[in-house]
């Protein structure tokens, strides 16, 4: 029986792909990449054979130009294996397609070919120290220097940051607020590009998290997206479909967990018989699955509406975010409960998982910012 809410043939297909991929090329290597700190850019290479370096670019820019749904069932099926590397290349992906979506053709013919394949890796760069729930208060300075911008301020909490070849950049071109912001494209070789030292992260390990840090630097005109003034929008354009992959990346993250536990409490003795056959063993699994697909549910409906461009979006897309991320941390915390001792152990996947969900809930816009977007909707 297929009905509205199946996938189609060709979204299964996709889901497939994906799940392959991450089970030969992730899962097997996600907890070496967490313990030494690596990003694995032999990985992204692959990935971006698949297109996965530019899933909703579009086809004439080299993309696979899926929608929103296909992306989200790429980076749940590709967080099932790591979390911390399926957002990394959710955020690539959400740049590149910022490029795509808003360059002029010669910014786009600059840079789309070497992202679209992942040869190059792509940064969003909006916080700063001093802004970070409050992005539109951003005070990076854009001069117009006649042929050529001027740019110098810092970015905080940049993923990628001093590894990654592109960064697109917010800064400020004119007045205060979200009006006087422009979106740029960076080069990390620009003179004057610079990076603070590497975070030290509680998860999100496999890639790199270091400032961004601009003095004066050398931006051809050529390299903003959309008009001068358009960068807010254009920032929170990109963040609808963001919110949607860390939402998916949770609900991969979340599945993966279940799995394991299943596993576990299936193989686990405690007074003489499977904690599985236990009765609260069985309401805590039913709880974490019912509150999963619910989450994901309303995930899935999110994406089909950022991708059909409705008038609900983007307050669709926050509570999508904010539901999908607390109840991927709430499943983990549970499947690592029920682990016991052995959870907390590096030798099992969970306690990953744990720190690799808990940055969820506050990037790409933090939980408590997806709540004002959704009230202020519902009251206007």
């Amino acid at each position: 029986m297929t009905g509205q809410f199946d996938l189609t043939e060709d979204q299964q297909a996709i889901q497939e792909m994906a799940r392959r991929f991450a089970a030969d090329a992730i899962t097997p290597h996600a907890a070496h990449w967490d313990e030494e700190k690596i990003l694995p850019r032999d990985m992204l290479t692959q990935a971006g054979e698949l297109g996965f370096g530019a899933i909703y670019v579009s086809e004439e820019a080299g993309g696979i130009g899926l929608g929103r749904l296909e992306a989200a069932l790429i980076m749940e099926a590709l967080s099932f294996g790591c979390p911390s590397t399926s957002a990394f290349i959710s955020i690539h992906n959400m740049s590149t397609w910022m490029i795509d979506a808003f360059g002029a053709e010669a910014v786009k013919a600059k840079y789309l070919p070497s992202l679209v394949t992942l040869d190059q890796v792509a940064s969003y760069c909006l916080t700063e120290p001093g802004s970070g729930s409050d992005a539109a208060a951003l005070k990076t300075k854009a001069v117009d220097r006649g042929d050529h911008w001027e740019v110098s301020g810092s970015k905080q909490f940049i993923s990628g940051g001093g590894v990654n070849e592109i960064y697109v950049t917010m800064v400020r071109t004119g007045e205060d607020g979200p009006k006087g912001i422009s979106c740029m494209v960076i080069e990390k070789d620009m003179e004057g590009v610079s990076f603070g030292a590497q975070e030290k992260k509680l998860g999100w390990n496999s890639q790199p998290t270091a400032a961004l840090i601009l003095d004066k630097v050398r931006v051809p005109k050529e390299n903003i997206l959309g008009a001068e003034g358009e960068g807010f929008a254009i920032a929170m354009n990109g963040l609808d479909g963001g919110r949607l992959n860390i939402g998916a990346c949770s609900l991969g993250g979340a599945q993966r967990a279940i799995d394991e536990a299943l596993a576990y409490v299936k193989d686990r003795q405690q007074f003489g018989r499977a904690i599985a056959d236990f009765q609260n063993t069985q309401f805590t699994l039913a709880d974490m699955a019912a509150e999963l697909e619910a989450a994901r549910a309303l995930l899935y409906l999110a994406a089909a509406k950022v991708t059909a461009g409705s008038p609900d979006k983007t307050r669709f897309a926050a509570m999508a975010k904010m539901i999908a991320t607390e109840t991927g941390s709430s499943v983990v915390d549970r499947a690592l409960q029920l682990f016991g001792g052995y959870g907390y152990l590096k030798e099992y996947p969970v306690e990953k998982l744990w720190r690799d969900l808990r940055v969820h809930s506050i990037l790409e816009g933090t939980n408590q910012i997806m709540r004002m977007i959704v009230g202020r909707e519902m009251v206007k």
